[in-house]
């Protein structure tokens, strides 16, 4: 099977892009990537894409119009189609799906193994999908997609300001979406007993504590309790209240907060040191958390008039 860690690589291949394209990849505990790409191209040059062939699927969130995309199939023209911006689409690349590029397109690209659907009704304790409903030529108005669209969009596009456990997250949230809508995977009903013990939420809350720049992923910390992803992640949101990307968040804002009461620290500075990609990432968090800038917050904390620093 392809590693999605080379997805960007092949992206650009089947796409006939000029660089290769910004991905997102996650990684679970038996090896299985699951990656998202945002493709675009404004000016291509005509002509059928390339090949993909492979134990996987392509899910595609369409960013743009595409009218009359002619699709084909193991060689073959079969349909036209209508393509519209915002709708999923479903490929399985075992059937060698390809288009005539002939039309300025823009879309995320998600890589989703066959064998990713056979963890996600593990972890469901659900019997196991065979296929996904591919039904080609057909695009689904799917408002969980475009949510999680929206929100590796960002991501993709500043990528040094992505943690892991953000992108392991939403791609957990689109698996689990993906099999259910489309492979029949039926949803189970989960007992409160999904809690980490007290030791277990101390030891993850200190691992992620201990790293403020989120490079850790949810397989590394999940590993440590022998806990599948999924069950860590529910389990952490359990006992926690908020899903561990989140809770990571909040202590980089805790810890900013505190680092800004030391009015010698410039905020890039403090900025670095709790976490965030550099100041202007800090700055939007914060502010679109907080309500306030942090150099605003912090001259009223400190009661001082001046500027950022």
């Amino acid at each position: 099977m392809t590693q999605a860690g080379t997805f960007g690589q092949r992206v650009r291949q089947y796409l006939h892009l000029k660089d290769v394209p910004s991905s997102l990849v996650t990684r679970s505990t038996r090896g299985i990537d699951l990656a998202a790409s945002e493709t675009r191209n404004d000016n291509p040059l005509p002509g059928l894409s390339g090949s993909m062939e492979d134990e996987a699927y392509i899910v595609s969130l369409k960013l743009h119009d595409y009218p009359e995309c002619e699709l084909w199939k193991h060689g073959k023209c079969v349909t036209k189609a209508d393509v519209k911006a915002g709708t999923t689409w479903l490929y399985d690349l075992r059937q060698d799906p390809r288009y005539v590029i002939d039309k300025p397109f823009h879309s995320i690209q998600f890589y989703l193994p066959r064998s990713a659907l056979d963890r996600v009704a593990e972890e469901a304790g659900a019997t196991r999908a065979d296929d996904l409903a591919c039904q080609f030529g057909t695009g689904h108005d799917d408002d969980v997609m475009r949510h999680v669209g929206a929100s590796l969009l960002q991501a993709l596009r500043r990528p040094d300001e992505a943690n892991q456990l953000f992108i392991d997250h939403m791609m957990l949230a689109f698996g689990a979406h993906i099999a259910h809508a489309y492979g029949g995977l039926q949803r189970v009903t989960r007992s409160a007993r999904g809690s980490l013990a007290p030791w277990q939420v101390k030891r993850a809350c200190e691992r992620l504590d201990s790293d403020l720049g989120g490079k850790l992923s949810l397989q590394q910390i999940a590993a440590e309790f022998g806990l599948s992803v999924g069950h860590f992640s529910r389990a952490f949101r359990g006992s926690t209240g908020l899903p561990p990307h989140q809770w990571l968040l909040r202590q980089r804002l805790k810890a900013a907060m505190q680092l800004m009461t030391v009015r010698e620290l410039p905020l890039a500075e403090i900025a670095i040191s709790a976490g965030f990609a550099n100041q202007s990432h800090f700055t939007r968090v914060f502010t679109a958390t907080v309500g306030i800038s942090p150099g605003v917050w912090r001259r009223e904390k400190l009661g001082v008039s001046g500027g950022d620093r």
